[in-house]
């Protein structure tokens, strides 16, 4: 009985335990290494946290020495993740690093339904919701448009991906002005005419190769550096 009754303890446990943690898809682990490292270091503030899924996280692995060269510049970007996912782990990948910017760079995922159906709704609320959080908590923001793409090889139902772009991009862009934060076309330049990125920009027509990823350095660097000489 006495063994019985450990042996069920030790099962509630676990499974106590397991029901605490969040679950694995919210990658609120990823880097929480990283993270406690950066929060014991020095914040000149200067920071600058880049928000984002492949399109952030491969920049850093295709184009290092952006980061190199920028040791201010952040990168929390996790492969395949909607804007569901970057709010779910926002405060610990963005507002406890404590930056002085956060640029977010998200959505495609959404429209390729990475994590179920897109709702334009609910991806536009996702990233309206990081931008007021970063406000609240003294960060200025960035947000970013799409990358044009005209198809998504992982999900091939979906056969409207740039005019789904286009019409969030338009939202972003039109929220970032009605509510005084900082919008960044990184489309416009990347784009041909039927909608997908650039081929001398990429090679899978979603992710950037390093000219890709040269051109959007090109673009969102002065920016960053008007928004870190605001007071």
């Amino acid at each position: 009985m006495k063994k019985l009754f450990i042996t069920l303890a030790i099962i509630a446990l676990s499974m106590t335990s397991a029901w605490a943690e969040y679950p694995a898809w919210l990658h609120l682990g990823k880097y929480a290494a990283a993270n406690k490292e950066l929060q014991s270091t020095p914040n000149n503030g200067d920071r600058v946290v880049f928000m984002g899924n492949s399109i952030t996280e491969c920049w850093k692995l295709r184009h290092p020495q952006f980061f190199e060269e920028n040791p201010n510049y952040i990168c929390r970007g996790i492969s395949g993740e909607t804007t569901c996912q970057f709010l779910n782990r926002f405060r610990e990948d963005v507002i406890n690093n404590k930056p002085a910017v956060v640029v977010i760079n998200g959505g495609t995922n959404d429209i390729a339904e990475n994590t179920g159906t897109y709702n334009a709704d609910f991806t536009f609320g996702n990233i309206a919701s990081m931008a007021e959080l970063a406000r609240a908590n003294g960060i200025k923001v960035i947000l970013t448009s799409i990358l044009p793409v005209e198809y998504y090889s992982w999900n091939y139902s979906i056969t409207d991906a740039p005019d789904k772009i286009k019409s969030m991009n338009a939202r972003i862009k039109q929220y970032a002005k009605d509510n005084g934060f900082t919008y960044v076309d990184y489309y416009t330049p990347m784009v041909v005419d039927n909608g997908a990125i650039n081929p001398a920009y990429s090679e899978d027509g979603v992710h950037p190769i390093p000219a890709g990823y040269e051109v959007m350095e090109s673009i969102i660097v002065p920016v960053i550096k008007a928004e870190l000489s605001k007071k």
